[in-house]
């Protein structure tokens, strides 16, 4: 437990009668009776549990390490004096305790020897309920007198068999609070384990450097432990670094467990707003910030050094000059860039929506996994190979995909299905992202390209072979091969077929020409003189009597031209009226 109120309203006086040890350390604070940084004590209550304390600063000037040891208590214990009441202070600490979450709690109200405790009692507990806290036990002691003191240990020994368990497998951050060198233990950090478990032989991460840490040895108040489940306070002994490399602020995390960032989105209950600049206070770190409002309840930090943080974490904005508190919660450890106008309120409105994968999904589109997890968010599902997008934008993607794919079909009929690698980039998806994500029927992934069902490829030498001839037709479009060059080009009957079939080629018979070679003859017949032979058309193509006959067969079932009893032909007058010949083929 925390403790918290008012200076001089006996915390560090309560800790020391209920542990026996006096939790002001520094000769400074025994000399002027007044608590400057945190203290701690432990004590065994009745029926054997133990209960550790950080005793805090009460003083205005102190609040920094005020906040700092109440930021990772589980629980706290509120002092108020009988005889003083209600002030300044109590409230600073009120609103900090409910900045963290905080929601497990016990208020004391002392110096019940000099004064009524009941008016201290009333006012106390019905603003502490206004809070996460709600209504709070209360007990009245006199630490001088001893008066309350066995009440208020049964009460603790009662609060704390109540309250509930923490996570053994959370993933670890121990905000350090105190950092020294033991003789011949090398360097030790101290600090309050809120949940999850350090064993010996652990490896941990120091916030924010990254540095790779091993424990070497591990204390609980006081004796020699192999393994600490949270909540306890617990002193680390870490092989292999420097003590100025873990000063209080610092964090040990479970690696890859957590987010580190310098830019964050959080969100708070619309009653008031966070100045500009502001010192956020976050476990034990206090780390100077620039705020851009997103709206009335919702702002971007950017923060000067990196925290690691979860999506829900409770941290506090404190504006030094003027004493302003704006309790806050992590939305998105990670938000996107804001580019273009009103894309600020924009982001402000999606925050307002809720919380959780879904939010985040929202406003990210497609993001992995196990991002989400160092967020602190468990997906609903595995999603696939590890990625999971946003419903909509999904959908979005997977029509502009089915897109993408027509257009590719429709230009190289021959070569159906677009390469992966090529759709990912038309998507503009994230690198890892894979294409299978978005597939809706009837797009498939086969043999390394996004096609539809049933659309396959043709074989690479027939391919390959048809592309040689459309070639050489592009060049000469109506001398149409023969035989022998189809063999040549490995056309057989059937990839022939095919090929008309998907539009590549026009035939007549075994005459293979450009499907556009019926409307580019229709176009050489207006130009000679009538009536004209199949010689005359034929000479005018270049390509030979079998190509004129098709194509002029054709064009009389067309309704283009018109045979007469003697072979001729005429136009007919509807070729004659117009140009538009996109029904011949």
């Amino acid at each position: 437990m925390a403790t918290a109120g008012h200076v001089d309203h006996g915390k560090s006086t309560l800790v020391k009668a209920l542990t026996g040890s006096d939790p002001d350390t520094l000769a400074e604070e025994r000399r002027r009776g007044l608590t400057i940084d945190l203290g701690f004590a432990w004590t065994v209550l009745p029926g054997g549990a133990e209960l550790a304390f950080v005793d805090v600063p009460g003083h205005e000037r102190y609040i920094g390490n005020t906040v700092t040891g109440i930021a990772t208590a589980p629980a706290v214990l509120f002092t108020v004096a009988a005889d003083d009441g209600w002030m300044p202070q109590s409230q600073e600490h009120l609103t900090a305790v409910d900045a963290f979450g905080i929601r497990h709690g016990l208020l004391v109200v002392t110096r019940a020897d000099l004064a009524d405790p009941a008016p201290a009692t009333a006012e106390a507990t019905a603003r502490i309920a206004r809070t996460g806290l709600g209504r709070v036990a209360a007990v009245a002691v006199s630490a001088r007198t001893g008066a309350g003191m066995p009440e208020l240990r049964r009460a603790l020994a009662a609060f704390t068999a109540g309250l509930p368990s923490a996570d053994p497998a959370a993933p670890v951050r121990l905000w350090i609070d105190r950092a020294f060198s033991a003789p011949g233990s090398g360097t030790v950090v101290t600090g309050t384990l809120a949940a999850g478990s350090i064993h010996i032989g652990q490896s941990l991460e120091v916030s924010p450097s990254g540095e790779r840490v091993r424990v070497r040895g591990l204390h609980r108040l006081g004796r020699a432990v192999d393994g600490v489940t949270g909540p306890a306070r617990v002193a680390v002994n870490l092989a292999r670094v420097a003590v100025a490399a873990v000063p209080r602020g610092r964090a040990l995390v479970a690696p890859g467990r957590w987010w580190r960032t310098t830019t964050v989105d959080v969100t708070w209950p619309a009653t008031g707003r966070p100045p500009t600049e502001v010192l956020v206070h976050c476990g034990t770190a206090a780390v100077p910030a620039r705020v851009r409002p997103l709206g009335p309840d919702a702002a971007r930090l950017t923060l000067r050094r990196p925290l690691d943080l979860h999506h829900g974490d409770r941290i506090l904005l404190r504006d030094t000059g003027r004493r302003v508190f704006v309790p806050v919660t992590v939305a998105d450890p990670d938000p996107p860039v804001l580019t273009g106008r009103g894309a600020a309120a924009a982001r402000g409105r999606l925050l307002a929506t809720g919380s959780g994968a879904a939010v985040l999904l929202r406003g990210h589109d497609a993001m992995r996994g196990a991002d989400l997890v160092a967020m602190g968010v468990t997906p609903e599902s595995s999603g696939h190979d590890g990625w999971l997008l946003d419903p909509d934008h999904r959908r979005r993607l997977a029509t502009r995909l089915a897109e993408v794919v027509a257009a590719h079909d429709a230009a190289r009929p021959l070569d159906p299905g677009v390469p992966v690698a090529d759709a990912a980039r038309s998507l503009g998806l994230p690198e890892g992202l894979p294409v299978a994500a978005i597939l809706e029927p009837p797009l498939v992934v086969a043999e390394g390209r996004v096609t539809r069902a049933g659309a396959e490829a043709l074989p690479a030498e027939v391919a390959a072979g048809l592309a040689a001839l459309t070639d050489e037709l592009r060049a000469h479009p109506f001398r149409a091969p023969t035989v022998r060059r189809l063999t040549e080009l490995g056309l057989t009957r059937a990839a022939l077929a095919r090929a008309v079939n998907l539009g590549v080629l026009w035939s007549s018979g075994a005459v293979y020409l450009s499907p556009d070679a019926p409307e580019r003859a229709a176009a050489v017949a207006r130009r000679l003189p009538e009536p004209f032979t199949v010689g005359d058309l034929s000479r005018a193509l270049g390509g030979g009597r079998r190509v004129a006959i098709a194509l002029l067969e054709h064009l009389d079932a067309a309704g283009v031209t018109r045979r007469a009893a003697d072979g001729t032909r005429t136009l007919t007058p509807r070729a004659r009226d117009t140009a538009d010949h996109a029904d011949l083929r």
